[in-house]
């Protein structure tokens, strides 16, 4: 079983456990020794697992570290363990912290069984960084972030080959940070940066305000543009071709516009197209509606309430897709908007059964 298979087990574990775990203690066995276990080591054998390890440091004498992992008898990961649920920032990390200063390990993990922060000594030499250089979200996490924990498994442990990508890690994140904050809520110097390239005029107040509604408008358009050159990529025949740039700047305003409290997400537009790019092989394109709600985001034939063809339920962490069997609804979780490619033939189907 691949990596990725064992985390997609241990996500599956969180959904079916997670609300059972009051302690601590339960968090780690249910949890976070499995999650070492997937790495590749032997969580009932000492010589790689070491649970409350001590090391007597300054003042605090006899204080201990959750687990201590073990290489050819070097400790390399030090785990700082939280009950489920609870939460994680760089200020709960103090006595991992405080061991990492008087260790050998390089890296420390604070985790709750659900999200997991690693962190090392970019900044300053045997004194752990303030803020982790990668942060692995176990129910919401990319394939690319999965290959980045492989280089923490036995097999693949190499402390210089970590150490070389932690920087661009570390600053990648920081950057897609910022980058969000900005797209979402574009500052005055972001909106100005654009501005003063197309724009000769004087930015007043009137103008900066004028621009920051055409970046949040051009943020929208380039990703939409970017989902539907994917759609076009998976279904590479040119009879499934996605419609035209003017249709879906209708439907994306259409389906924007809400004065209800009901927010239509980039996710759900993206799935929405997925699944018209399916169904337009065996339907006119038209026919695929989509409503959103506050609970879910449904997909309607002939934008009909009685006839639904699947629903989005995109409001939590874990995404699920709800497929229909005579109206009834399934939900089947995914991790990524391209599994529902997987469901074809189920969408297929279940439009049939009103035609």
């Amino acid at each position: 079983m691949d990596l990725i298979d064992k985390i997609i087990e241990l996500s599956k574990r969180i959904k079916t456990l997670g609300s059972s775990l009051e302690t601590e203690e339960a968090t780690k066995n249910a949890l976070i020794m499995p999650f070492i276990q997937a790495l590749g080591y032997d969580v009932f054998n000492p010589r790689e697992v070491v649970p409350e390890f001590t090391t007597d440091h300054g003042v605090k004498k006899g204080e201990k570290v959750d687990y201590a992992v073990k290489k050819d008898e070097e400790i390399i990961l030090l785990f700082e363990c939280k009950k489920f649920g609870a939460e994680l920032s760089p200020d709960h990390a103090s006595q991992l912290y405080r061991y990492f200063s008087v260790s050998d390990a390089r890296f420390g993990v604070l985790t709750n069984g659900h999200v997991y922060m690693f962190f090392t000594d970019l900044d300053k030499p045997n004194q752990m960084d303030a803020k982790p250089f990668f942060i692995l979200d176990i129910e919401k996490f990319e394939k690319h972030e999965v290959e980045e924990l492989k280089k923490f498994t036995k097999s693949a442990f190499n402390l210089d080959n970590i150490l070389t990508t932690a920087s661009d890690l570390k600053y990648t994140g920081e950057v897609k940070k910022v980058l969000n904050n900005e797209l979402e809520n574009p500052s005055d110097e972001f909106v100005r940066f654009f501005a003063s390239k197309i724009y000769s005029g004087r930015l007043t107040q009137s103008a900066m305000e004028q621009f920051r509604e055409i970046v949040k408008k051009a943020r929208k358009q380039f990703l939409n543009e970017k989902i539907n050159e994917r759609l076009e990529s998976a279904l590479s025949h040119p009879e499934n071709s996605l419609e035209s740039e003017e249709e879906k700047n209708a439907e994306q305003q259409a389906l924007n516009e809400s004065d209800n409290g009901i927010v239509t997400t980039e996710a759900e537009i993206e799935a929405y197209n997925i699944v018209k790019a399916i169904l337009r092989t065996t339907t006119d394109a038209s026919r695929i509606a989509m409503r959103d709600t506050k609970s879910y985001c449904g997909v309607l034939l002939d934008d009909n309430n009685r006839k639904p063809l699947c629903r989005f339920h995109f409001n939590s962490k874990q995404k699920y897709i709800g497929l229909m069997t005579n109206k009834i609804e399934n939900r089947i979780p995914i991790d990524s908007l391209d599994e529902i490619f997987d469901y074809q033939e189920k969408l297929i189907e279940t439009l049939k059964e009103y035609d």
